[in-house]
């Protein structure tokens, strides 16, 4: 693919080798599975295990996939996956999140100490999970409740609060947290922190029972005098007593916790938006061509055909705003027009867009529980709302092409 030496929308071999493998899995593991578990709305333990023997689930593919010459390898295996199943994906991608916001955020010694722990291995498997949503904190992250108040005698964190639609969210051996250490500061007063499984003072709170994505689990993470040790906040306290120093001087501060791991993970996330809309696209493709009404196939009318026209024009683009996004992130390239959040618009509502469309053309067969267009078509409209919400998208892309600070 692209490196910031040229230009070409030419997959290498590894890339192309990765996305198979990835395929493969999906198809022969995932997607046989997905009913079941999108009814028993259940974390799937069997296939993250799965997973985890033949590397898939592990630090070491995510890792390999981050440094990905072409900066595109977790995009196209999150496509893979979500083709395969959105719920068991997210499932499998979920611990993703906190390696992120550790990546992101922590020291070289705290990554280390971290992140295998995000992953554990094919015989102890772990999962982790990043908490930042709150009730009245969702879209707007700089209203924060959860506080994090420091012990000094102690050399602790005392944590205090409800996260809620938190992915693995009280199932996770290890949370990263993001609290309020300075509320008169508002985002630029967060921190972030890991609570690793065992900690006193962390609970799962309320279990959702969602639309879709049901295979993947999502609960409230409740912090009740939590307390952690200082090591665990992530880049130490020196840094952060700098950074909260610069901010109340009135100085620039580098981007807050929360926002540095949804900026990275922007692309990944509509990657997987992609895979659901190309799942869907597939599958209406081939009924069209199959179903047969009035003495020929239906893909012979036109409204049939120039639909699954537009579908397949949009789900390319989709694509592509998704790799330049990846592309431009690996190398280092400002997201000077909010290319990001770009990919994250118009993935999610072209999944929307393009599920709804298959279902029309499926018609009751593509509106019973039976048929996997009715769970995709669920599936897709999380990819409006979550690690912000179409709105928020168009905010950051407005405020990035006009230079204005809009609300």
């Amino acid at each position: 693919m692209a490196t910031d030496e040229g230009f070409s929308l030419t997959l290498s071999e590894d890339q192309l080798e990765v996305a198979g493998w990835v395929h493969e899995f999906a198809e022969r593991v995932i997607r046989p599975a997905a009913h079941e578990w999108d009814e028993r709305e259940e974390t799937p333990w069997p296939i993250i295990e799965e997973a985890a023997k033949v590397g898939l689930y592990s630090l070491d593919f995510v890792a390999n996939a981050f440094a990905d010459p072409g900066g595109l390898l977790l995009a196209l295996a999150s496509e893979e996956l979500s083709w395969g199943d959105a719920g068991i994906a997210l499932s499998i991608l979920g611990s993703a999140l906190a390696v992120s916001a550790i990546v992101a955020n922590g020291t070289p010694e705290q990554q280390g100490e971290w992140l295998p722990q995000c992953y554990g291995s094919p015989g102890d498997i772990k999962i982790a999970a990043f908490a930042v949503s709150e009730a009245n904190a969702g879209s707007d992250v700089s209203s924060l409740r959860t506080s994090a108040h420091y012990d000094e005698a102690k050399d602790e964190w005392v944590l205090n609060g409800t996260k809620t639609w938190i992915t693995n969210g009280g199932l996770a051996n290890l949370h990263v947290v993001v609290a309020q250490v300075d509320p008169e500061l508002g985002s630029r007063g967060h921190a972030s922190f890991v609570v690793p499984e065992g900690t006193r003072g962390i609970a799962q709170g309320r279990k959702f029972k969602k639309l879709g994505i049901r295979a993947s689990h999502t609960a409230e993470v409740v912090l009740d005098e939590c307390r952690v040790p200082g090591a665990n906040l992530l880049g130490g306290k020196d840094r952060l007593d700098a950074r909260l120093a610069r901010a109340r001087e009135g100085g620039r501060t580098a981007t807050q916790a929360a926002m540095s791991t949804f900026e990275a993970s922007r692309p990944y996330v509509a990657a997987q938006a992609v895979g659901i809309a190309r799942a869907a696209y597939e599958y209406a493709l081939d009924y069209a061509k199959q179903r047969e009404q009035f003495g020929r196939p239906i893909i012979e009318n036109q409204g049939i055909s120039f639909t699954l026209a537009d579908m397949k024009t949009r789900l390319d683009a989709a694509r592509l705003l998704v790799w330049r996004a990846a592309w431009m992130g690996h190398i280092g390239k400002p997201f000077a027009a909010a290319e990001g959040s770009q990919s994250k618009l118009f993935a999610g509502e072209t999944a929307v867009w393009i599920t709804e469309r298959a279902v029309q053309i499926l018609g009751g067969a593509g509106y019973v529980r039976e048929s996997p267009v009715e769970r995709w078509y669920r599936d897709s409209k999380i990819y409006t709302i979550f690690e912000g919400t179409s709105e928020i998208q168009r905010l950051v892309i407005a405020r990035a092409i006009s230079g204005v600070r809009l609300t």
